[in-house]
């Protein structure tokens, strides 16, 4: 018996087993298609969770399943016809958890949505689905009864990283800080103000919501004719402020280049894409969303390339620890590049704000 037969009997409900083939898609995850003989039987995804990245394994799966239990139940509600496209289902094991450990790796199956595709392109109509489907998950989500855990402990926490920083800034493990002193000083002038979130949910002013804290085009499903399905890549929904889906889609979609691109001049922001995802994002989770919240939507937008720009000098400092990189200065050119965006960001504010007001 192979490993994936070893795997997969381990799912009573996977018929025969036609062929298991390696999807490209998906960075932390490694990801399969399983093929099955019977034309009446669907097909499945079977993944191999990182829980060298996802460390409690259960809590995860514990997440995933609240989750697409309480949209489905939504769905169910509203009336919607084809559920099983607009929904992930994960298959239970022989244990019953949606998991199989098998002494050295994690591996969970769903269901494979036919016909469905992804996207990857930018587009002003591509970033407009992006914020209406978004918006709609957490407007979904937002009576959700039970509090889910963190997947990865302060994940998006602004006062965090900046301890991150200051921490490594005061080892300057690599001998790297003499070279970078001017832009620590620059990023660090701006710290009290990037840290406004944490400090307006300790005075109670700023909830948490369910929040999938990784948006991109790439994580939704679409039909052949570009309908949205449904949204996928559910291991980072976790309690969060809603920044992390405004914002975090924007660091990318918005910049006029790419996050790693050396030449700095390249960088700008897109307020095109803006309008468009903004647009999506509050036409479906206005409803929920409270005068702070909204109030503070370009913040978000600021916080995501400042933040990212923190993680990478953090790393450059610390001689590259944690993020892949292919030159030595790889993580310095990322830096620069976020920073650079974050002040085009600043200047952009002023519009961004007049925006929001347009739509509420």
């Amino acid at each position: 018996m192979n490993t994936f037969e070893h795997i997969l009997c381990q799912f009573p409900e996977i018929g025969t087993v036609k062929e298991v083939a390696p999807l490209t898609s998906g960075i932390i995850n490694q990801t399969y298609l399983v093929k099955t003989a019977e034309p009446a039987s669907p097909d499945y995804i079977l993944q191999c969770i990182n829980h060298q990245v996802f460390t409690d394994v259960p809590l995860l799966q514990h997440n995933i399943e609240l989750v697409t239990r309480h949209i489905r139940r939504k769905l169910e509600e509203r009336g919607e016809k084809d559920i099983d496209w607009k929904v992930l289902r994960f298959v239970p094991s022989a244990a019953g958890a949606t998991y199989f450990f098998d002494g050295e790796s994690y591996w969970r199956v769903s269901v494979f949505i036919p016909d469905s595709v992804t996207q990857d392109a930018v587009t002003p109509e591509s970033s407009y689905l992006v914020g209406l489907k978004f918006g709609e998950f957490e407007a979904m989500l937002a009576d959700l009864p039970e509090t889910l855990g963190e997947t990865i402990p302060d994940f998006h926490n602004m006062e965090f990283r900046l301890r991150q920083l200051n921490d490594a800034v005061a080892a300057d493990a690599a001998g790297r800080l003499h070279e970078v002193k001017s832009l620590v000083d620059d990023i660090l002038r701006d710290a009290e103000e990037m840290c406004c979130a944490e400090r307006l949910y300790r005075e109670g002013k700023l909830p948490k919501r369910v929040c999938h804290c990784d948006t991109k085009v790439s994580n939704m499903l679409f039909d052949k004719e570009g309908n949205v399905l449904c949204v996928i890549d559910l291991d980072t929904t976790m309690p969060s402020f809603v920044f992390s889906d405004f914002g975090d889609f924007l660091r990318s979609a918005a910049n006029t280049t790419r996050e790693d691109d050396p030449d700095i001049e390249k960088v700008s922001f897109n307020q095109t894409i803006f309008e468009a995802f903004a647009k999506g994002y509050i036409e479906s989770a206005k409803a929920f969303l409270t005068p702070c919240e909204t109030e503070l939507l370009p913040y978000a937008v600021a916080l995501f390339p400042y933040m990212q720009a923190v993680r990478f000098l953090t790393d450059y400092i610390n001689g590259d620890t944690y993020y892949r990189t292919d030159y030595p200065a790889h993580n310095l050119d990322r830096t620069r590049n976020q920073y650079k965006l974050y002040c085009e960001v600043q200047k952009a504010m002023p519009a961004m704000k007049q925006y929001i007001a347009s739509l509420l």
